[in-house]
């Protein structure tokens, strides 16, 4: 049976009303310090990953307990255990609520303590961490960032720069993730994995052992970096964003050339592009904010579907807003006046676009009138762009939306 993270199973005796599965717990982690003790590449032992549990509260996940009593005194147990072998390795703990209730822990009962904190679908403000940077400075203990991810890259770009603003450290989960977009990498899905969820979830026709160990092998082997996906915008949100506003193109462009829709810059919200829903700040608002609606290929807030049109990369940027755009650098061959074959569909709107450079020159604006349907491709032909030699930074303005780009064509043309 699949569960959520947090559930446990009813009919079994819980960690927490079970003595004889304590004494388990601080056993293994007995076991586990005895083996690593010198162990130089183990930064330290995590206790317990989101205990989440209501002792006297009425939260399902603990998040208004006011003592954690049998939480501490679990921590306390496992760390003596710990101690008796291996005076080394860093403890770290975590709060109760997804890692982040420490009422009633406090005070330490180790001098090489961590305490680590959870974060996803808030605000990424001063006052989203206040709690923790007080722990920190009250109680003289390292803290860290021991989980986060699960959104946008400008939201990954907001939270480690937080963080590392305030001199936390912070882990991301995870680093590979089944046919997901943000994740550093992505993990390709396999049909037979597809059958053995679908058996998990809805029972019905159960596969044979051998179909399931087959599949799950299978997909293990996908799980190795040299068969996983790799995301390079999210690691620019992670790693450069966090350190400029500036963009970088997502893959050499050249003009005259042909540049696909979906290939505009590496860089943040109004810098390399600027989309209408572009974050998820579920916890604050109680809104699923989906950011990027096609859920393909790219974490920004750019919406991207798969493509099957003729001549495409595959993808194409859709759900255009209007007043939405992107940004495209490329290296035009020679100075002189170009025009750009667009290539998009749509089945009732009359989009609306136009070109403007770094230098702040405007092309005139065309009008894409409706193809008839989402899979009815045309081309357009605007004339009359002006473009320097070397480097330019085009923005692609939709003045209107409701339609979908596949690829802009540019070569050489008099007005």
């Amino acid at each position: 049976m699949m569960r959520a993270i947090s559930d446990y199973d009813t009919s079994k005796p819980s960690l927490w009303n079970s003595e004889a599965n304590q004494k388990k717990m601080i056993a293994l982690w007995k076991k586990l310090a005895s083996r690593y003790r010198d162990n130089q590449w183990i930064g330290g032992y995590d206790i317990i990953n989101e205990p989440n549990w209501n002792f006297t509260g009425t939260n399902k996940n603990g998040c208004d307990e006011n003592s954690n009593g049998p939480l501490r005194d679990l921590m306390v147990a496992v760390t003596k255990a710990i101690r008796e072998v291996d005076p080394n390795h860093l403890i770290v703990i975590e709060g109760n609520c997804w890692g982040n209730n420490y009422n009633g822990i406090f005070p330490l009962w180790d001098e090489n303590m961590a305490l680590s904190f959870h974060k996803y679908w808030n605000y990424n403000t001063v006052e989203s961490i206040q709690k923790m940077l007080d722990y920190r400075k009250q109680y003289n203990v390292p803290i860290w960032l021991g989980e986060s991810g699960e959104n946008s890259n400008v939201w990954f770009k907001d939270v480690l720069t937080l963080v590392e603003s305030n001199n936390i450290g912070w882990a991301f989960w995870p680093m590979k993730k089944i046919e997901n977009i943000a994740g550093v990498t992505s993990v390709t899905k396999i049909p037979e994995y597809d059958v053995l969820l679908k058996y998990w979830k809805d029972g019905g026709q159960k596969p044979t052992p051998e179909f399931a160990k087959k599949a799950l092998m299978k997909m293990a082997d996908n799980y190795k970096m040299e068969n996983v996906t790799v995301k390079p915008d999210v690691i620019d949100a992670m790693f450069r964003q966090v350190q400029t506003n500036d963009t970088k193109p997502y893959k050499t462009h050249v003009i005259p050339g042909k540049i696909a829709a979906t290939q505009y810059d590496l860089g943040t919200n109004g810098y390399a592009y600027s989309d209408t829903d572009f974050i998820n700040y579920r916890v604050e608002t109680g809104n699923f904010d989906q950011w990027n609606k096609g859920n393909t290929m790219r974490n920004d807030g750019v919406d991207i579907l798969p493509c099957k049109d003729s001549g495409s990369n595959g993808y194409q940027v859709s759900f255009i807003e209007d007043g939405e755009w992107l940004q495209f650098t490329s290296e035009v061959k020679k100075q002189g006046i170009y025009k750009v074959a667009i290539r998009y569909s749509s089945e009732k709107s009359e989009g609306k676009i136009y070109f403007e450079t770094a230098n702040g020159k405007k092309s005139e604006s065309i009008v894409l009138p409706a193809t008839g349907g989402n899979d009815k491709w045309k081309t357009i032909v605007l004339s009359g762009i002006q473009l320097e030699a070397g480097t330019n930074k085009i923005k692609t303005v939709f003045e209107k939306g409701g339609f979908n780009l596949n690829y802009l064509d540019f070569s050489e043309g008099k007005k």
